[in-house]
């Protein structure tokens, strides 16, 4: 059995991105392959993929087989009882987590210039995108917030360095199908989106958050 079939059959059985260590961990320790054996088949699978409506991508949590965003908008038709996109006040709250981390729930409240909905916050910590990384040394000791491999897996990212300027974070045209579209087996539940309650700043206009 060819090693790329392999790991092509592993990731499309896993259902989440597999690392080296876990495709290693497939194999007798007679028979495992080393990282850079392991790299080699996955740019062969890579390029089996070339012409193909799946590809293979890397996110921070390792490799995945999934559906290209340029299929997203037939693909999106499968979910169409799925909820509608996420509100402006989620993703400003996501953004500064995402740029200004570590950050507490004031600090957001302060670029904002509104209060952050606790359904928000609620919403975040559930889809595992933040956690609480401490608290600051001040009264109250407030949470830190910051983000997690699973926002950098389902944006489609290997580490906070590839975060696109924040403008165009808060802009995607599909933020409920973003860059991953879907993955391989997972696609049949993707991600919730319009499920967190609205808030009520969403009607106001309100000042855009600025990165540092």
């Amino acid at each position: 059995m060819e090693l790329r079939h392999i790991l092509e059959a592993a990731m499309l059985a896993a259902g989440r991105p597999l690392d080296l260590a876990a495709f290693a961990g497939l194999f007798g320790e007679s028979e495992r392959p080393d990282d850079e054996t392991l790299l080699q088949a996955l740019g062969e699978v890579e390029r089996d993929y070339a012409a193909r409506p799946l590809q293979l991508q890397r996110v921070a949590s390792g490799y995945r087989l999934q559906v290209r965003a340029d299929y997203s908008p037939w693909i999106g038709r499968l979910f169409e009882d799925r909820p509608g996109r996420y509100s402006r006040a989620f993703l400003e709250t996501l953004a500064i987590i995402a740029y200004r981390q570590p950050v507490t729930r004031g600090e957001i409240e302060d670029i904002r210039g509104v209060a952050v909905s606790s359904g928000i916050i609620r919403g975040l910590l559930e889809r595992e995108w933040i956690h609480a990384v401490g608290h600051k040394e001040v009264p109250g000791r407030p949470a830190l917030f910051a983000t997690t491999r699973r926002f950098l897996d389902y944006f489609n990212l290997t580490s906070l360095e590839d975060l696109p300027p924040m403008q165009d974070f808060l802009q995607q045209p599909e933020p409920e199908l973003p860059a991953v579209a879907a993955a391989i087996p997972a696609a049949a539940q993707p991600p919730a989106t319009a499920d967190l309650p609205d808030t009520s700043d969403d009607a106001n206009p309100q000042p855009e958050p600025t990165p540092s």
